[in-house]
C-alpha cells in the first residue's frame, strides 16, 4: 500500500489469484496486461495511454481512488472498448454485486436498459441522477 497524497486516502493493490489467472490464461492466451503488478506502478505508468495487446488480461484498480489519477473501473472497460474497435480481445475482471452472479450463475441473459430515470410515486417527476439499469431474462425451463 501506499499513501496517495492527492486524496490522502490508503491505496489498495489486489493480485488475481493465480487459479483464476491461470484459467482464464490457457483459454485466452493473454499477450498484455495493462494493470501489471508488482504495484505500485511507476509514477509515470499510465495503461491507459498505452498500446494494448492482441489479448489483454485488466484486473483494473476496483475503487477510483486506488487508480492512476483517478481512474476506476469504467475508464478501463471504455478503453477495452475502443480496443475491440481496433479487433483486440480483453477479458476484465469487474466487481458487481453479488445478485449479477447469482442470476449469471443460472444462466440469465443480460441486456443494457442504459441509465434509467426512474419516476417518483408521487409526482412522476424523473429522478436527478439516472442509474445504470441491466434487464435480466431468466427463461423457464
Amino acid at each position: 500500500m501506499s499513501n496517495d497524497v492527492h486524496t490522502n486516502a490508503i491505496r489498495h493493490y489486489w493480485l488475481t489469484p493465480e487459479r483464476v489467472y491461470r484459467g482464464l490464461g490457457d483459454e485466452f492466451q493473454f499477450d498484455f496486461d495493462p494493470c501489471p503488478c508488482p504495484c505500485p506502478r511507476p509514477e509515470d505508468y499510465n495503461s491507459l495511454n498505452t498500446d494494448w495487446g492482441r489479448v489483454n488480461y485488466i484486473n483494473p484498480p476496483f475503487r477510483r481512488k486506488d487508480g492512476v489519477g483517478g481512474k476506476g473501473p469504467a475508464a478501463f472497460v471504455r478503453e477495452a472498448v475502443e480496443e475491440q474497435q481496433k479487433g483486440k480481445t480483453s477479458v476484465l475482471t469487474i466487481p458487481v454485486q453479488s445478485h449479477v452472479n447469482l442470476l449469471l450463475e443460472a444462466g440469465a441473459e443480460l441486456r443494457s436498459a442504459g441509465r434509467v430515470r426512474w419516476l417518483e410515486v408521487d409526482t412522476k417527476e424523473p429522478s436527478p441522477s439516472p442509474s445504470p439499469i441491466v434487464i435480466a431474462l431468466l427463461r423457464g425451463k
